[in-house]
């Protein structure tokens, strides 16, 4: 047992506690590896496509395969470095903490106060769970954009849940 610490510190501890922590990046579904082989697999098909142009005499067009593969490259470049973009959502009894990172590195956090936050939603017949955003005191704030409507209506139930569970206030245990 620490005797150092005092059952204020033990709230303070339990207040501060995340009840929901969540981090949401864009879906990429290749890797590093599979850029790899998909760009050695475009070069490779790009040089021996070249070849026959260059035998016939054609060689300018070897010049315009290349550009291909340097386009195809630059588009891959820029996908990645959209990936870096993520948002993170923590929930504490005390604070709603929203940390958006762009994928040039540009951070913007907002804090909002629980029991004043909700969770709107904008739902289509057809499509589901279109957008959702946390509104606190008139100010509404985009979140999970970059999930599917599927995985934004299970992300919105399980954050509405925190929520709920954070304007309860911490649950200190059993005394």
């Amino acid at each position: 047992m620490d005797l150092d610490k005092s059952p204020a510190d033990d709230r303070s501890d339990a207040a501060r506690r995340p009840v929901f922590d969540a981090t949401i990046t864009p879906h990429r579904s290749l890797g590093q590896h599979g850029f790899r082989i998909v760009m050695t697999l475009v070069c490779l098909s790009s040089v021996v496509s070249s070849v026959p142009f260059v035998v016939l005499g054609a060689w300018p067009v070897a010049g315009f395969f290349g550009l291909d593969v340097l386009a195809l490259f630059i588009a891959f470049h820029v996908n990645f470095r959209h990936a870096r973009a993520f948002e993170r959502i923590v929930v504490t009894p005390l604070e709603v903490l929203l940390r958006k990172v762009s994928h040039h590195g540009r951070e913007a956090v907002w804090r909002f106060n629980p029991v004043w936050t909700r969770l709107e939603r904008q739902t289509d017949e057809d499509y589901g769970l279109l957008g959702l955003a946390l509104v606190s005191r008139g100010q509404s704030v985009a979140v999970a954009a970059a999930l599917s409507p599927q995985e934004r209506a299970g992300f919105a139930d399980a954050l509405g849940a925190a929520l709920a569970s954070a304007r309860r206030g911490p649950d200190y245990g059993a005394p």
